[in-house]
Parts: structure tokens; C-alpha cells; sequence
């Protein structure tokens, strides 16, 4: 065989061949075959590490006040005893903590989406004069905090409400913003982010994708 031949049939070097651009870290997820069907953004490591961030961010900014914390059921609840852990672990002295109940979904049977409405809650200390951090999972649309943020002005005169996110999916469609974000994601249309905890999941990730195949790929306990 000709050296000519040898070199055609030879591989392109790997540095000469076109290699596809890598995305930017902030770049939306593309939702098309050939990403994965559901990806892990944050495992237990990188959330212990975002909340234990967003508790130092809340006690830093709040040294020396009447601090309280609502969590929003189930997940923003969950979030909101992990974050109390921590500011007593600083020092903060006993922080009381509150839950909120607010449905996503209409009661008639169609699974549509609606205006978040408040079912329940459980707050066993007053608002008045104190400072509360308002917890949750996700922040999406903006229209779970409004409601929550109702609900919470009905109880009481709050000095000041400030929001803590685990994620932040942006497109909004309130003006709402958070105050303490763990961690940002862009995510690709038609995809969801969604957040599991050992609480109620039986593990620790965050997880974007399409909803069949996330809850195929990661079950929730509860699912």
C-alpha cells in the first residue's frame, strides 16, 4: 500500500478536528435528543454547600435581629429546618420557624395550571417587629411567593420579609425577587427543575428535564 493511501485512511488529529463549542454555564438546557433526559445540576455535596451559603447570607445580613422563618410546604419547609439548624448552629439564638400550604393546581380534576391558593397554615409565634425569611424550593413564575406573601401580611406586621430560593429558573412573571439565591439555572423550554430532598425524597439533587422523564429517571419517594 502507497504511503498516499496510508495517509488518507490515517484518523484527522484530534486538535485539527471540528469539535462542537461547549456551552456556556448559564446557557438554557436544549431540550432535544441529544441531551440527557434528565441531568443532575446539584448533588447532596453542592446543596449542604447552598445552604449552608444562604445561611451564612441570612445571618450576616440580619446580626442582631428578630429573625423567623416560613417555609413553604413541602420542600421550602424542609429547607426552612435546615436553614434554622445552621443559625443556631451561628449563634442566632432559637429561631421559631412557620409553614405556609399553597396549592399549585385547580380542584377540578383538569391539572391545570391557576393562581397559587393558600390551604393551610401553621405559624405558632407573631409576626409583628420580627424579621422573616421566607423559604421555597424553587423560584419560578413568582406567583407561589405572592400568595405567600398575602398570607403572611393577614397575620401580622412583619419589620421586614426577605425571600431564600434553593434555585432560581427566572422567567418571571411578577416582579418579584429573591434575597438569598442558591443557585441559578436557565433552563430550555418545555423543561422543569426540580428539587429533591431526603425529608420527603429520600435524596438530595436537583434535577432539570422533562417531567415524565424525570419522575422515570428520579422517583420521589412520595411519588
Amino acid at each position: 500500500m502507497s504511503r498516499d493511501v496510508e495517509r488518507r485512511k490515517r484518523p484527522t488529529r484530534e486538535h485539527g478536528a471540528l469539535q462542537p463549542a461547549s456551552p456556556r454555564a448559564d446557557a438554557p438546557l436544549a431540550a432535544d435528543a441529544t441531551t440527557p433526559s434528565a441531568l443532575t445540576i446539584m448533588d447532596s455535596a453542592e446543596i449542604a454547600r447552598a445552604i449552608r451559603r444562604l445561611a451564612h447570607e441570612i445571618e450576616e445580613r440580619n446580626r442582631g435581629k428578630t429573625l423567623a422563618l416560613v417555609g413553604v410546604l413541602r420542600r421550602g419547609a424542609a429547607l426552612s429546618q435546615r436553614l434554622r439548624l445552621l443559625l443556631v448552629e451561628m449563634g442566632c439564638g432559637e429561631v421559631p420557624v412557620g409553614t405556609l400550604d399553597i396549592s399549585l393546581y385547580r380542584d377540578d380534576g383538569r391539572g391545570t395550571s391557576a393562581d397559587p391558593q393558600l390551604l393551610d397554615r401553621s405559624i405558632p409565634f407573631s409576626l409583628n417587629g420580627r424579621t422573616i425569611v421566607l423559604a421555597d424550593d424553587v423560584l419560578y413564575t413568582g406567583r407561589t411567593v405572592r400568595a405567600a406573601l398575602q398570607a403572611l401580611s393577614e397575620l401580622g406586621r412583619p419589620r421586614a420579609i426577605q425571600l431564600a430560593v434553593l434555585v432560581d429558573r427566572g422567567e418571571r412573571e411578577l416582579p418579584i425577587r429573591a434575597d438569598y439565591v442558591g443557585k441559578n439555572v436557565a433552563a430550555g423550554a418545555g423543561q422543569r427543575v426540580y428539587v429533591r430532598l431526603a425529608e420527603i425524597d429520600g435524596i438530595d439533587a436537583v434535577i432539570v428535564g422533562r417531567a415524565n422523564q424525570i419522575m422515570l429517571a428520579h422517583p420521589s419517594r412520595s411519588a
